[in-house]
């Protein structure tokens, strides 16, 4: 068993996340006998004496029947109006089906605010940490009734990765209606599954679509992305199909597993790193990027040849290279008004006032290549 499978079987605080698919059908809604078997496995896995986080989809699609709605709706008020209609119909089928096991559940929806503002990061900590200390299942959905176009965090897989940091779980299982990562369309048979991800390069070229069952708004893109931002914080991570969650939260020897990063990342390094909103993105040049990135050096004006967006200085900004591929993420120290003339100049030639960093070093995060 590897490392990373070794560790899920044996954490002592996990997060699952199961995706829209494997809950609800379109037409008919919510499914009682496919949410019943999930909650067997975390309920087994509970007994052991593990503390788990359930990151769940399926609010909308729960309330699509209810209201007469054949598909998943477009717009956002619609989805808003099933949210909410939904999201009563999967509480009350989640404390039912915990109830056989006399285990409590306690609801907590999220926006992205939650997590990008750090007073409500902290609060979010403290709930859920008071939650598994009174040995209630925490049960976890984006805020789909409120949330707008511009908060949403676009899917429940980042979400999950999200809090498997905030509550420093020590593993991330990732539940949906396919059993591994493929090199390509299961479905065509012709693709090789793909047991482990121990690095960048194993991920080269793959072919990974979006969600095909028209309920959610993931499928195996959104799970790698999640994977990626919370294996390079340090959190093991399995992806695998939910009927096999009794498997995945047991020996964990099914699925894909994702190598971790070797060190816990600091919750404001994280936070600054995945959760916080960017405001803008500064363009570097290639001596730049490597001094950001190899050296983890702070960043000067005279490596800046561009910039764009709306910040103020304390914002959170997106540093990218000549690629335009994303290379880190920083606190921008100047407004953007200010930087116009600064960009390109080496330090010596500004004022002493402007000579400060662009961005810090220590408010500085370097990404993986996502």
């Amino acid at each position: 068993m590897s490392e990373v499978r070794d560790a899920i079987a044996h954490a002592g605080r996990l997060v699952v996340k199961v995706g829209s698919s494997a809950l609800t059908t379109a037409g008919s809604g919510l499914d009682v006998a496919r949410l019943d078997a999930l909650v067997d496995a975390i309920a087994d896995r509970v007994a052991r004496g593990t503390q788990i986080v359930l990151v769940s989809s399926g609010a909308i699609g729960a309330g699509l029947a209810p209201l007469s709605i054949g598909a998943r709706p477009r717009d956002l008020a619609t989805q808003q109006a099933a949210a909410s209609v939904g999201q009563l119909a999967l509480a009350h089928a989640y404390a039912e089906s915990f109830g056989r096991y006399s285990l409590t559940v306690g609801q907590v929806l999220l926006t992205a605010n939650d997590v990008v503002r750090r007073a409500h990061y902290r609060n979010a900590q403290r709930t859920f940490s008071r939650l598994l200390a009174l040995g209630a299942v925490p049960v976890v959905n984006e805020n789909d009734t409120v949330a707008t176009e511009e908060i949403r965090f676009g899917d429940n897989d980042r979400l999950a990765a999200l809090v498997a940091h905030l509550i420093g779980a020590e593993g991330l299982v990732l539940l949906s209606d396919v059993d591994a990562l493929y090199d390509g369309d299961p479905r065509s048979g012709s693709t090789r599954k793909i047991s482990e991800v121990t690095s960048e390069s194993d991920l080269e070229g793959l072919a990974v679509g979006r969600s095909s069952s028209g309920l959610g708004t993931g499928g195996m893109m959104s799970k790698v992305a999640a994977a990626r931002t919370a294996a390079a914080a340090g959190i093991p991570v399995l992806i695998a199909a939910a009927e096999q969650a009794r498997s995945a939260l047991g020996d964990a020897a099914v699925g894909t597993a994702f190598a971790h990063a070797p060190t816990r990342m600091p919750a404001r390094r994280f936070w600054l790193g995945y959760a916080a909103g960017s405001r803008g993105r500064l363009l570097l040049d290639d001596g730049a990027v490597a001094a950001v990135v190899r050296h983890r050096r702070s960043l000067l004006a005279a490596g800046i040849v561009g910039m764009d967006g709306d910040f103020q200085a304390g914002d959170v900004v997106d540093l990218v290279n000549p690629e335009q591929t994303v290379v880190a993420r920083g606190v921008v120290a100047f407004d953007v008004t200010e930087l116009p003339e600064l960009i390109g100049h080496s330090s010596h030639e500004l004022p002493p006032e402007q000579r400060r960093e662009v961005v810090h070093a220590d408010d500085l995060v370097p990404l993986r290549r996502r």
